[in-house]
């Protein structure tokens, strides 16, 4: 089996695992759709069903599909995303399956419903600073990392497992007096996280905002002194 044929198998396990255990199918579906960034149409299409039906399960009005349409569903963004280059399926085959946590990774979790920038930001009291224009964007999980540790612990391999099951989620520095370390840390992988926040943070640094703007990230900064209680506030609403 070549690089390609693998990183594909590998992914659509990964999405049909998560879909089968997880309780509410139907918005793990949405999720793996909108990180592929598929219209419900077009899958629908590549499936040879109706728009309604991919609508009903993602909206609970059908009950949670069976293993073998959850392998037609898996089948079809995977195919989708192939003919348009196969960027998501690259991106994935980056990211490791086996994630060890070092110490310097505080929490990380996984939304089974995508959450916009903006909600996020509200309930963390974080403001975008950079790149204000990027907050109706969505998010699919969080990573908190303790950014003195990640500079002396973290390897660029350690980089990239911050990013867990997706790209597309907050990396949050707390103890980050600038942000300029951690953004050059980010620099070093290939991937770019959906939103960075900074916790303990009086002024960004320039070229921290630089690296923001010319990779498109946005940043926010958490009115929230205290990473302990910004532990609290993630875990209480995510």
């Amino acid at each position: 089996m070549d690089t390609q044929s693998l990183a594909k198998d590998t992914l659509a396990k990964r999405i049909a695992g998560e879909i089968v255990l997880s309780e509410k199918a139907g918005k793990t579906i949405q999720k793996w759709r909108n990180i592929f960034k598929i219209p419900q149409r077009r899958l629908a299409d590549e499936m040879g069903i109706m728009p309604s039906v991919i609508s009903d399960y993602e909206n609970g009005r059908r009950k949670s599909p069976g293993i073998k349409i959850i392998k037609r569903i898996v089948e079809g963004m995977i195919t989708i995303d192939e003919k348009a280059g196969g960027k998501i399926i690259q991106e994935f085959a980056v990211l490791p399956t086996q994630t060890v946590l070092s110490d310097a990774v505080l929490d990380m979790k996984e939304f089974e419903s995508p959450v916009e920038i903006k909600k996020f930001c509200k309930i963390i009291e974080a403001p975008v600073v950079v790149k204000e224009e990027n907050v109706s964007k969505k998010i699919y999980g969080y990573t908190v990392i303790d950014a003195l540790k990640a500079i002396t612990d973290l390897s660029p391999m350690d980089m990239v497992k911050l990013y867990g099951m997706t790209s597309e989620r907050a990396l949050i520095f707390t103890k980050s007096r600038s942000g300029r370390s951690s953004m050059v840390a980010l620099k070093v992988t290939n991937l770019r996280p959906g939103l960075v926040v900074l916790q303990g943070s009086e002024k960004i640094d320039d070229l921290a905002k630089r690296i923001a703007e010319l990779e498109g990230i946005p940043i926010s900064v958490t009115k929230i002194k205290n990473s302990e209680e910004l532990l609290k506030t993630l875990k209480k609403n995510f």
